[in-house]
Formats: C-alpha cells, sequence, structure tokens
C-alpha cells in the first residue's frame, strides 16, 4: 500500500513577512493590494483569519474586518527562495515529488520509509527540517492516498500532523462534512446538499451511475472518495499548465483605448514568459472583472499556435466583442494561454507589427 504525504506551509506568504520582518509577528499581516487602490488579498496571517479575511477578498473589505491590519507589498523573489530550500528538504527524503504550488506538495514515500522509518516519522522530520531551513512551519497530512493526504493536512493546522490509517478511512470519510472534500466547491455543495448529501456517509448511499447523471463525469470521482478510493499517482514531472498576466485598475474603466494599452501590455509581459519557457498556446482566453465583481471568461481554441504578442493582439478583439467591456465598467482584465505545448517556431513578433496591428484594431472598432 502507498504511503503519501501532503505537506501544506503555513499561511507562507504572510509568514515569510513575518520571519524577515520581526515587528510584524502576532500582527494581523495581509499580503495583497492596497485597500485604496482596487487590491485583492493574495494571503494572510491566521492574526487577520481570526477577523474572517481570507484570500481573493477585496482589500477594501479586509480593512473594514480589521482595521489595523497591516497591508503588505508581495515579494514573490522571497517567496521563491523560502519555496526552494522547502524542495531541497523535501529531496533529502524522496525524488516522487509533486509540487501543486510554491507552498504545497504531494510526496510518495512509500520507499524511503524503510530507510528513515514510517511514513508519520518521514512527516515529521521533514516539518522539523522545513523549520530548521527557513525558519517556518508546515503542516503534513500521511494517508495511503492524495485524497486523504491532502484532507489530513489540513485538520490540524497550523503546525498540524494527522494521519488516516488504511483501517481508519471509511469511518473518517462517512463523518466528514462534504464542504471539507478537497474537490467539492461551494456550487457543488450546494448541489449536493440540494440532494441531501450532507456528509461522506450520505455521499455512500449514492450509486455511480446516479453520482454521473447528476454531476457527469466527475460523479465517478465523487462515488471513488466516498469509499477511501484514490488510485492518482504522485507525479514528479507536473506540466505546466497555463500562463496568464492580469491587471487591478486602481479606479473603474470604461475607456476601451486604455483598456487595449492594458492588453498590448500585457500580451508583451506573457510573450516575455512564453520565450523564455519556449511555449506556445493552442487557447486564448480573455478575464474580466466587472465593477460589481463579476467574473467572466472568454476562450478560443484554435488550429493556429499563439506565439506572440502579436497573435493574442488578433485574436483579443473577437473576445472582447463577447463582452462587455467598454459598456460596463471594469476592475480587472486579465489574458491567460493555455493548452500549452513546445513552442515549433521562433517567437519574433516585431515592434513596428504589433503597433500597427493594434492602433488599427481599435481604430476599426473591434470591439
Amino acid at each position: 500500500m502507498r504511503k503519501i504525504l501532503h505537506i501544506d506551509m503555513d499561511a507562507f506568504y504572510a509568514s515569510v513577512e513575518q520571519r524577515d520582518n520581526p515587528t510584524l509577528q502576532g500582527k494581523p499581516v495581509i499580503v495583497g493590494g492596497r485597500p485604496e487602490r482596487r487590491g485583492v488579498v493574495a494571503a494572510c496571517s491566521y492574526e487577520a483569519r481570526a477577523f474572517g479575511i481570507h484570500s481573493a477578498m477585496p482589500s477594501s473589505r479586509a480593512a473594514k474586518l480589521c482595521n489595523n491590519a497591516v497591508f503588505i507589498k508581495p515579494r514573490f523573489d522571497a517567496y521563491r527562495e523560502a519555496s526552494q530550500q522547502i524542495n531541497a528538504v523535501f529531496r533529502r527524503y524522496t525524488s516522487q515529488i509533486e509540487p501543486l504550488s510554491l507552498d504545497e506538495a504531494y510526496l510518495d514515500v512509500t520507499d524511503c520509509a524503510q530507510r528513515f522509518g514510517s511514513a508519520t516519522d518521514v512527516a515529521r522530520a521533514i516539518k522539523r527540517d522545513i523549520k530548521n531551513a527557513v525558519n517556518l512551519t508546515a503542516s503534513a497530512g500521511v494517508s495511503y492516498n492524495k485524497f486523504l493526504a491532502k484532507i489530513a493536512s489540513d485538520m490540524d493546522k497550523p503546525d498540524g500532523l494527522y494521519v488516516i490509517r488504511p483501517e481508519a478511512a471509511e469511518a473518517f470519510i462517512e463523518q466528514l462534512e462534504i464542504r471539507k472534500f478537497f474537490g467539492i466547491g461551494k456550487v457543488t455543495e450546494k448541489k449536493m446538499q440540494a440532494l441531501g448529501v450532507f456528509t461522506g456517509a450520505d455521499l455512500k448511499q449514492f450509486s455511480k451511475i446516479q453520482l454521473q447523471t447528476h454531476f457527469g463525469r466527475v460523479g465517478s470521482y465523487y462515488y471513488d472518495i466516498a469509499r477511501g478510493i484514490d488510485e492518482r499517482a504522485v507525479k514528479p514531472s507536473r506540466k505546466r499548465k497555463s500562463v496568464s498576466q492580469e491587471t487591478t485598475f486602481e479606479d473603474n474603466v470604461r475607456d476601451k483605448k486604455l483598456i487595449w494599452q492594458t492588453l498590448q501590455q500585457l500580451a508583451g509581459g506573457l510573450e516575455k514568459t512564453m520565450r523564455k519557457k519556449k511555449l506556445a498556446a493552442r487557447t486564448l482566453t480573455l478575464k474580466v472583472r466587472y465593477a460589481d465583481f463579476q467574473h467572466i471568461t472568454r476562450s478560443h481554441t484554435g488550429a493556429a499556435l499563439v506565439l506572440s504578442e502579436a497573435d493574442m493582439l488578433a485574436g483579443l478583439p473577437g473576445l472582447l466583442k463577447r463582452t462587455e467591456v467598454g459598456k460596463r465598467p471594469i476592475r480587472l482584465i486579465g489574458i491567460n494561454l493555455s493548452n500549452l505545448q513546445a513552442a515549433t517556431e521562433p517567437i519574433d513578433s516585431g515592434e513596428q507589427q504589433i503597433s500597427e496591428a493594434s492602433d488599427n484594431d481599435y481604430q476599426l472598432g473591434l470591439f
């Protein structure tokens, strides 16, 4: 039977800030944009969470919930450096590491547990080594599959270590609230509750066919996890699924020219990333958040690869026409490239070509 760990750093960004600036320790720290500049909370300390603040919350709302919160601009270089040191700790114990983000990862310690003790011993050692290496705390979940390890890591935060053994898994899942199931979001939770599903025991009453009828293909996944079944392996090499850039305006924007200029800047930044990573994309997505916080995306997948800024700017007007940009004020706009593959031709857009195409697109009123 496999032995899987899920390691999740505690309030990672905020903890790095508190570590590097001791005057912030014990204070409600919010990493993200300023409230007066229409920012969003990227992360927050446990002291801030006590006020009901959470990630993705508008900073203005967070400031109202906690008037003495300390807002910090993100320092991604510092977070990446800490993440690299944490991954170096992982590699002392296993090469079977699947990073999920800068601050969390799955580890398969099935083989290495013989050298370092039980999986619980390995988790305890990793937590200790992370503390020594970066002076930050991590929470660890230990179980026989990824689903249960992920849930376990969240059971005893911060600085937690929680183990779900095979013989205890069935009873654990049956009493677990649906909202705590990894992979079940708020929308699915409401749909399940409408069907009378509030716990794992309730979910277990439905057949696979019934769940597929209500939830489509993912119904099979729900059927399995209700029974503690998750055959997904830890994948050491994870393909990057997408690259994106976005910006939040300080004031609501309706002006098409300003919006187009902003998209040009975002596309230019994305081209640099694509060039550096030697990637091309099949799918171009436009992200918009209106002034009332309604969030929409519009996508196009074509036969031609999206390689350059010019490619993005050629496809964006069609996506913009499918929105109310220019008619309704917006607070955020972004570009996402997905369905990535290795670039098969050089990225060479040419600044003059981009500038002329961009101006023409705008003058022709393509959105």
